[in-house]
């Protein structure tokens, strides 16, 4: 945890002294407290003590609020730096860890789990540091005044120091239960968020809402867990030192009455004994604490060693000005990378798995793809067309082969150059919660409202753009849940063309449009497709009939590579494609066509 606070130290080192500085003036107030007392049974004046005791309590106050606002800042910043390396972390994992993952998970360790470190930082780290020098100071001034009322402490200090050792082991484990338990609760929570329409429509709610529950009570039992632990561990201390006040108080009284010791000394060491208390109390909580921040930074430290990209992203300057952009996003206007003009594609005998041990979804996949054009890839569900994006896009890279963009090794690209090359267009068409000029600009910086407008009108966003109150600027909810399927698919277009890619990645991008659009975007996509290179994943082989070539997967397999009067003469799956789904579609001028 320490090396978090690189950056934080000399700041935090100064809250410290100031805390540690304004602990003294209070370790010199029953000192003082004990000299009123002497004058008074002495009969002298007392005026300039009662001045100094008054400083001393506001200077003690003033210093150790200073001191204390600085070590809590410093919390925060480190509070602020662990969640920025954990952003940073999340946003370039590999998608083969994300798949693994539960998202609601990682939420946890980024918001929870990261505030324990607050608490440690400040009260487990610094103020025990403080609280152990207030011990050891207060002990021995009062050893100073009788040695033998100080055995009768040391012996409640020890006590204490083992007791609350035991309780913090307890703590720890406790604290990492719990935080393991929210942490389910959460990724319960957001998985029912990501499908909530399913969930209501399968009228899942009472079953969900069984799991979330069984969920929050493991948390609050192993909550309560904690709260037990801490609550034995504050018991033991305050039995311990309330019996050795009262021991102390016993044996201190028979000194006086036997004449060993004044009864200023018996007051300061009394007051010395109330001052121990808060000492005390901080190691108490600090141990626990300690062992609290541990569970959380054992749970931080495991993202932040899950495998992540190749990428080139610098990492967030989080000890800089607040709003640091962590890497720079492109203009659209750009001279795009690794040269101009249209990316040529080739699969050469590519294996595909998504884990060791599943059966391959790409096997020996080898085909071409040249720059410019239309090239659609259709087959049957299954068959791995998704695969090969996800492949192109170093989503996940080949079990064996080679997948080549522009005769280079997709794994030889830097990775922010190779996506930036590409506009990818997902099947399930993603829409974030933003404005729409947000969703279409997305990962693009200065872009004009004649490009965006453009763009609009390509991906026929017109009526979205008029039904949106504030139009472009207008917001649009939740994984784009007032938009409808058609509307989504065509804002994820738009986003794509307005990256000028030299390669556009299509998966069943027109699949939830009418009729109408569709024949609109099949134009746009026909256009675009003289300067890019355009791949299109089809089930409709309506909208790919005029593509420059179609090549046909079956079982993760390429089965045959052609033009669509080819395949239709010599490939027997996709004669049976395009058979059925003509028949379906009661489209007889292509029914005639493909006769």
């Amino acid at each position: 945890m320490l090396r978090f606070t690189s950056g934080f130290r000399l700041r935090l080192a100064l809250g410290g002294v100031l805390l540690l500085a304004g602990t003294a003036t209070s370790l010199t107030q029953p000192m003082i407290a004990q000299r009123i007392l002497n004058r008074l049974v002495r009969d002298q004046g007392i005026n300039g003590l009662l001045l100094a005791l008054a400083g001393a309590v506001v200077l003690g106050t003033v210093v150790s609020a200073g001191g204390y606002f600085m070590v809590e800042s410093v919390g925060e910043s480190l509070v602020r730096r662990v969640r920025g390396l954990l952003v940073a972390r999340i946003l370039v994992l590999r998608t083969a860890v994300v798949d693994e993952a539960k998202p609601g998970d990682l939420v946890s360790r980024l918001v929870a789990d990261t505030t324990l470190l607050r608490q440690v930082t400040t009260q487990a780290v610094v103020t025990s540091i403080i609280a152990v020098i207030a011990l050891l100071g207060s002990l021995i001034l009062m050893g100073l005044i009788d040695y033998v009322l100080l055995a009768v402490t040391l012996t409640a200090v020890l006590v204490i120091g083992v007791s609350v050792r035991w309780a913090a082991t307890g703590i720890g484990r406790a604290t990492g239960k719990a935080q393991e338990a929210v942490g389910l609760m959460a990724a319960l929570l957001d998985r029912d968020l990501a499908a909530f329409r399913t969930v209501k429509a399968a009228g899942a709610e009472k079953h969900e809402l069984g799991l979330l529950t069984d969920a929050a009570d493991t948390a609050w039992r192993r909550g309560l867990r904690v709260a037990g632990w801490q609550a034995a561990s504050g018991a033991c201390a305050s039995l311990m030192m309330q019996t050795s006040f009262l021991a102390v108080l016993g044996v201190g009284g028979a000194r006086v009455a036997s004449g060993r010791l004044p009864i200023a000394d018996l007051i300061a060491y009394l007051l010395y004994m109330f001052f121990l208390t808060q000492p005390v109390t901080t190691l108490s909580g600090a141990w626990g604490q300690l062992k609290a921040g541990g569970a959380a930074v054992e749970r931080i430290q495991a993202v932040l060693e899950l495998a992540v990209e190749p990428i080139a992203l610098e990492p967030p300057r989080t000890g800089g000005r607040q709003g640091d952009a962590p890497y720079r996003v492109r203009h659209p206007a750009e001279e795009r990378p690794e040269g101009r003009g249209a990316a040529a594609v080739a699969f050469q005998q590519v294996v595909f798995m998504y884990r060791p041990g599943l059966p391959a979804v790409l096997k020996d996949v080898t085909f071409t793809v040249p720059a410019g054009g239309l090239t659609a890839v259709v087959g049957p569900s299954g068959a791995g067309k998704t695969s090969l994006f996800a492949l192109l896009e170093r989503f996940y890279d080949a079990s064996s082969g080679r997948v080549l963009v522009d005769g280079r090794d997709v794994r030889d690209w830097p990775l922010t150059e190779l996506r930036r090359s590409i506009g990818y267009v997902e099947q399930e068409a993603a829409v974030l919660a933003g404005t729409l000029r947000e969703n279409l600009t997305l990962g693009l910086a200065g872009v004009g409202d004649d490009q965006v407008r453009e763009v609009i009108g390509l991906a026929r966003l017109g009526d979205v753009v008029e039904a949106l109150p504030g139009g472009l600027d207008g917001w649009i909810g939740h994984r784009g849940g007032t938009l409808s399927g058609g509307q989504r698919q065509r804002i994820a277009i738009g986003r794509a063309l307005l990256r000028r890619p030299r390669l556009l990645l299509l998966d069943e991008a027109t699949s939830a449009l009418d009729a109408t659009n569709e024949a609109a975007l099949r134009d746009t996509l026909t256009a675009a497709a003289a300067a890019t290179t355009v791949v299109v994943i089809a089930h409709r082989l309506s909208t790919v009939i005029d593509a420059h070539q179609i090549v046909v997967l079956e079982a993760g397999g390429v089965r045959a590579v052609g033009t669509h009067d080819e395949l239709l003469r010599s490939d027997q799956t996709y004669r049976e494609l395009a058979t059925t789904q003509f028949l379906a579609a009661g489209a007889p001028e292509v029914l005639e066509r493909a006769r």
